[in-house]
């Protein structure tokens, strides 16, 4: 069972696909209700696996992808951001602050060797506040600007178009400081469907949290790993079932996440896990009763 963590994560973590050097940055932690992350699992079952604390909310890493391509670093999901009110933060329990950036994304790009200016491509799962929300900044005249001004940040096209036009259901989850300047930039880059946005850069549809949200696959050299977003957004969510009640059309993403992770365990693929506070990624095995379940190569958040 993930209690409450042990020791702060390290701000980037290095790994590699094939030739490709990747890393997962720390955008810092929220903490979201327990039941909703886990629909209608029971609690008694879950909690097994995350802890909740005394308001019922669960620790959730913001963990981001950065892959060193030739083409450019790519950016996959930028976690919250700064933008938000101190009663938000509260609410979500959000600790991502910056020592040295904005957030903790910046201080974790340094760490890694970079600089905002360093990124040339940002994509973007979906555009919830905890995905997109580091897409821009709020400077200390209180204006708002494209984070990563070198950029050019890549998403679905009718992803943009569902966020621009929420209903009472979802705009909660759809920030328009998150992703309107961006739109506005004439640094977007809008795609339809299945991509392959650089070489070896896949997006990969994967409905079912939202309509259009897409998860992104690095493949060289033989080798494969799969930035799932909210699909799986903790290894806890590995069977089937276990769905989060945020998502808008749970039976679709029943169908998607059968589909992905009988493919991933096919191909061997790496398996990023966006916010499990614990787990940083793995490769998944059939098992008979849960479906999908880590294998021994299964790393927490400080390995390698």
């Amino acid at each position: 069972m993930t209690g409450p963590l042990d020791a702060t994560p390290p701000l980037a973590v290095r790994f590699t696909v094939g030739r490709l050097v990747c890393w997962l940055l720390d955008a810092g932690l929220q903490r979201l209700d327990g039941g909703a992350m886990f629909g209608v699992v029971p609690k008694p079952l879950w909690q097994r696996h995350i802890a909740p604390d005394e308001r019922n909310r669960i620790p959730l890493a913001l963990r981001c992808l950065l892959v060193e391509h030739p083409d450019g670093l790519v950016l996959v999901d930028t976690g919250i951001g700064n933008k938000e009110s101190g009663r938000f933060l509260d609410i979500y329990g959000v600790e991502n602050a910056g020592a040295v950036g904005p957030t903790r994304l910046e201080d974790a790009l340094a760490v890694a060797g970079f600089g905002s200016d360093d990124v040339h491509w940002v994509v973007n799962t979906h555009l919830h506040f905890d995905h997109a929300g580091g897409n821009t900044v709020r400077r200390p005249d209180g204006s708002v600007a494209l984070a990563f001004p070198e950029a050019r940040y890549v998403m679905q096209r009718r992803e943009l178009d569902f966020a621009a036009h929420p209903n009472e259901r979802t705009q909660a989850s759809y920030l328009p400081p998150n992703f309107a300047p961006v739109a506005a930039s004439g640094r977007l880059r809008l795609v339809d469907g299945e991509t392959e946005v650089l070489g070896g850069i896949h997006l990969l549809p994967t409905p079912g949290h939202v309509p259009f949200h897409q998860s992104v696959v690095v493949r060289d050299g033989g080798e494969a790993a799969c930035f799932l977003g909210d699909l799986v957004p903790t290894a806890a969510h590995l069977p089937a079932p276990w769905i989060m009640a945020y998502d808008l059309e749970p039976l679709v993403t029943l169908a998607t996440k059968k589909e992905v992770l009988a493919r991933a365990a096919r191909e061997e693929w790496q398996l990023v896990f966006e916010h499990d506070a614990a787990v940083a990624r793995a490769r998944v095995a059939p098992d008979a009763e849960r479906g999908y379940v880590p294998t021994a190569q299964s790393v927490t958040q400080g390995d390698e």
